[in-house]
């Protein structure tokens, strides 16, 4: 059984941008959790992109 969720953390998608714009099949995405309370806009970060095979911008997706 799942835990319920407790506070304002709560889970987000994190998609690149470099390959949505390039047209190459495939997305690069990690999952991660963040505090609404603290940080009520999307995030923003510098992750691995193992196609591209460099650091790109992941952008908060939904």
């Amino acid at each position: 059984m799942a835990k319920k969720a407790k506070g304002n953390r709560v889970q987000v998608i994190l998609e690149c941008t470099e390959m949505k714009n390039s047209g190459v099949a495939g997305t690069s995405r990690y999952v991660t959790t963040k505090n609404r309370k603290n940080t009520p806009e999307r995030l923003e970060l510098m992750k691995y992109n193992p196609v591209l095979k460099k650091v790109t911008l992941h952008k908060e997706i939904k």
